[in-house]
């Protein structure tokens, strides 16, 4: 057998001169091929991330995962708070009110609803007036979310109506007489609309929630001079020089004492045409600032932490899922109509306001069936639309 070449050398032993011959490194490429050499990195620990790179995608999404997480516990601690006033309120409305209430058909913010609000005044530092129940705010609000509309009805509180099993009388005499119950029924009877729900709002606690608040923005039609009442004073040589409450014309922002003082003034020295009706008004705008400040995303950060505190004046059937859906409501609304029933005064004295025909075309306004008219002119007391 012919001897081959052999492609190694075989060492018995000992160092034979010359070079041992290699292979080429794998990282290195043929000079002038233009290709980038490859540079084999082997196995080891990953080259380390420089300190000053920061990786902005984690940053991002763990701030909007906890993002995420603190607005459910403020939704869930918003809720919690709401329901736990509401329950309360629920427990001071009595059974035989909540007997004659209209179940309402479907959610109040996809349904038509009516409620009915009743403002007591029965502040106990006014000796004449503790023990008083009497409403002297009473008004209708009629939600229409499918038409974008909210719609509010005053009712006078000297208006001669017939109370259920007592006779003719004041309308703000029912409550007196048989409580929410008998006001429902009376306001029924008189406007022979459905009621599906009822607050009554204690307006002497009622500061203390619009302190709360941060206080409500009202816009008052003309300048006031008030009659004497609630004099801010502490002697009674100071409140015998006071001339009274004082408000200018326009837009103002009121704490909890001075939208108080607002809703109550009877009579106003700058303007004798003013009525019991012109009261009603400045009642209505009160409650209407309030909803809106409630409404308001400065009073929701808030809510879990004043949510049991805005209940306590309130009495109510609604619960905390339905006064939700009735802020959704007022937020989305984008229109408002503000009506009123009036009437004539009677000759036969007692104070009481008669009912003029009138209140039939306003009614129908207010229910969303006719379009709204304003009272006629030149009626002080006139039922109508602004």
């Amino acid at each position: 057998m012919a001897q081959e070449e052999k492609p190694y050398r075989v060492y018995r032993g000992g160092r034979v001169k010359g070079r041992v011959p290699t292979l080429p490194r794998p990282e290195r490429a043929p000079a002038g091929d233009g290709r980038k050499p490859f540079r084999f990195k082997g196995p080891g620990p990953k080259p380390k991330r420089p300190k000053g790179k920061a990786n902005w995608r984690r940053r991002v999404l763990v701030g909007v995962a906890l993002l995420f997480v603190l607005v459910f516990v403020w939704i869930v601690a918003s809720y919690l708070a709401l329901r736990s006033g509401t329950s309360a309120a629920n427990k001071r409305l009595s059974p035989s009110a909540k007997a004659v209430l209209v179940p309402q058909s479907g959610l109040m913010l996809s349904h038509p609803s009516i409620t009915l609000l009743l403002g007591t005044d029965h502040s106990t530092r006014i000796r004449e007036r503790a023990g008083f129940q009497r409403s002297d705010s009473i008004m209708l609000l009629r939600t229409d979310p499918g038409k974008g509309r909210l719609n509010y009805l005053s009712l006078p509180r000297d208006l001669r109506v017939n109370v259920p099993g007592h006779g003719f009388d004041k309308i703000n005499s029912a409550f007196q007489i048989g409580g929410a119950s008998l006001a429902i029924r009376t306001v029924r009877g008189f406007t022979d609309v459905e009621v599906n729900h009822v607050v009554v709002v204690d307006f002497d606690a009622f500061t203390k929630v619009i302190d709360k608040v941060g206080g409500v923005t009202i816009d008052v039609p003309a300048p006031i001079l008030s009659n004497k009442f609630d004099c801010p004073y502490a002697t009674q040589a100071r409140c015998d020089r006071w001339q009274g409450w004082r408000f200018a014309k326009g837009k103002q922002h009121m704490d909890g004492r001075r939208a108080r003082v607002y809703a109550r003034i009877r009579e106003n020295k700058l303007d004798p045409r003013e009525t019991d009706i012109t009261r009603g008004e400045r009642q209505q705008a009160v409650i209407q600032a309030l909803l809106s400040r409630l409404t308001s995303p400065g009073v929701m950060v808030k809510l879990p932490f004043i949510g049991d505190d805005i209940m306590r004046p309130l009495t109510t059937d609604l619960s905390a899922g339905e006064l939700v859906q009735l802020a959704l409501v007022k937020k989305k609304t984008g229109h408002e109509l503000h009506c009123r029933v009036g009437g004539t005064t009677s000759g036969f004295g007692g104070g009481y306001l008669l009912p003029d025909e009138e209140r039939l075309r306003t009614l129908a306004a207010f229910l969303g069936r006719s379009a709204p008219q304003p009272p006629l002119p030149g009626s002080a007391f006139g039922s109508g639309c602004l």
